[in-house]
């Protein structure tokens, strides 16, 4: 164990200061450091590339995974075994030349297992489902330091709760997780002024409702800063995008898009048939690391008009600079696996997530406008997403459900009674 005044993290944010940082190589690294802290009562967190947070950790001790990033690929099954360290990047890169791909999300930079977790919204979601839908089997350090290997078989209960439950049962050192056979979609982003932004919004829900489930997408409104490294057409304008990823052909994929591209003239349309490998510059996201706050409410439904109040709480007269986003959910998501898993919120049909710069932002100010926008879609908010809540604090009885809520806090007692990993999920 060495000692660490802060951790580099893709999240510049917050700043994460353990008493003891551990950069393990391998579980049996991750068995020492859980013992040791067991041992000192210490408080364990896990950080993997930093998109998120570990949690409050202050004297306690941090698992680093990146030094554990190793991909296998089984083309005759279809699977993939995944380091705790591992990118969807690599991933993607591993399973490309046999002709598949994992359920990755928009960002290559992100953690595979750490997303995978907190149920794992991909790119290809509506198809295929969650990412914690298709794990096989986890490594896992439980907080008594030994080493399990989960499946539905071995311990079905663990096996239910790693799989969208997040960090709280034990430090995840590597998982098994089936592939699907994508090499090519069609896909992109289509870009119009901001000035359209209620109609483009209003056009893109109404063309949700009719999709097939073989689509995947989701609509984004921003101001884009004055940066030179943008396309010109975008630089420092109010912008409104809509984002496809469609697994079937070229042509059909074109029929699909029209009514999109019918609403008006675009300021950039990327949309084509790529290789699945170019599946990132659907979405772009930034790969630098920078400050952020950020928030996702799944939402049982959303029309036009709540939609449109969003759009001006968040938009150019905001308080600060916001991203907002909607994905739309339903088709695969919303059918759990045979034998079940923590991913709360089937039922949603849209992801709304809220995302602020903080470079020179009040936090204070964030939670205010964020509070306001969750007040006008409040009838509709299901919760809170695991995957998509940044810097929020902890509130983890708003991720789940009740009934998953307490099974979760049942596993947490049962394989973690001293709360080594962030304490049990709370009364709600």
């Amino acid at each position: 164990m060495t000692t660490t005044p802060a951790v580099d993290s893709f999240q510049t944010g917050f700043a994460i200061r353990p008493g003891l940082l551990v950069e393990a190589s391998d579980a049996t690294g991750v068995r020492a450091a859980v013992r040791e802290a067991g041992a000192r009562g210490l408080p364990v967190r896990v950080h993997a590339t930093g998109h998120g947070l570990p949690g409050p950790v202050e004297g306690g001790v941090l698992v680093s995974t990146r030094l554990m990033d190793r991909v296998e690929i089984d083309p005759l099954r279809r699977t993939a075994r995944i380091g705790a360290g591992a990118t969807w990047g690599g991933v993607i890169a591993a399973a490309a030349p046999h002709g598949l791909a994992p359920l990755n999300g928009s960002s290559p930079g992100v953690g595979a297992v750490s997303y995978t977790l907190g149920g794992g919204l991909g790119i290809l979601a509506r198809e295929f489902g969650y990412a914690a839908d298709h794990v096989r089997s986890l490594d896992v350090v439980t907080a008594d330091g030994v080493l399990r290997h989960v499946t539905l078989e071995t311990e079905p209960d663990l096996f239910w709760g790693l799989r969208g439950g997040g960090h709280r049962l034990g430090v995840v050192t590597a998982l098994e997780t089936g592939l699907v056979e994508v090499a090519r979609l069609y896909g992109g982003s289509l870009a119009f002024d901001g000035d359209t932004a209620p109609e483009v919004l209003r056009r893109y829900l109404e063309w949700t409702r009719a999709v097939p489930d073989t689509c995947t997408s989701s609509v984004a409104a921003l101001r884009y800063p004055d940066m030179p490294h943008l396309p010109a057409a975008l630089r420092g304008r109010y912008v409104v995008s809509v984002r496809v990823a469609y697994t079937g052909g070229a042509a059909d994929g074109e029929a699909l898009v029209a009514p999109l591209r019918a609403i008006g003239p675009a300021l950039s349309d990327s949309l084509r048939e790529m290789p699945y490998t170019e599946s990132h510059t659907i979405h772009s996201d930034p790969p630098f690391p920078h400050a952020y706050y950020g928030e996702g409410l799944m939402l049982r439904d959303l029309d036009a008009g709540a939609a449109g109040r969003v759009l001006e709480l968040t938009g150019p007269k905001a308080p600060m600079m916001t991203v907002v986003q909607l994905n739309h959910l339903g088709g695969a998501l919303a059918a759990p696996p045979a034998h079940g898993s923590a991913v709360p919120h089937r039922d949603a049909g849209f992801l709304l997530r809220l995302l602020s710069p903080l470079d020179g932002t009040d936090v204070a100010a964030v939670r205010a406008l964020y509070a306001e926008v969750a007040g006008a879609t409040a009838p509709r908010v299901l919760g809170r997403s695991l995957n998509f809540s940044f810097g929020g604090g902890d509130r983890a009885q708003t991720f789940h459900g009740p009934g998953t809520h307490e099974r979760l806090a049942g596993l947490v007692s049962r394989y973690d009674p001293a709360s080594l990993f962030g304490g049990a999920y709370g009364a709600r």
